[in-house]
């Protein structure tokens, strides 16, 4: 598993971001604080805190499949 942070502040970004996750047979959840959601639900990540960084898992192992998904959600991923 895997965990970065992200930012979905804008209503087209929770759009591209919920379709750039569809593409993945990979199960991914957003955190927001003691909220859990299912990353590929967009009814779900309205339903939490979008002003703040959220936590993204990822539930895929090291490797290349990882590694294409990380380069898919380049876009939302905050680097710190």
């Amino acid at each position: 598993m895997k965990t970065v942070q992200i930012s979905l502040n804008s209503i087209d970004k929770v759009k591209s971001f919920v379709n750039d996750l569809m593409k993945f047979d990979t199960d991914f959840d957003l955190v927001s604080g003691r909220y859990v959601v299912d990353a590929k639900s967009i009814m779900g990540i309205f339903s939490l805190d979008l002003s703040k960084p959220i936590e993204l898992n990822i539930q895929a192992d090291e490797g290349p499949e990882l590694d294409k998904i990380l380069a898919s959600l380049a876009p939302y991923i905050i680097t710190g």
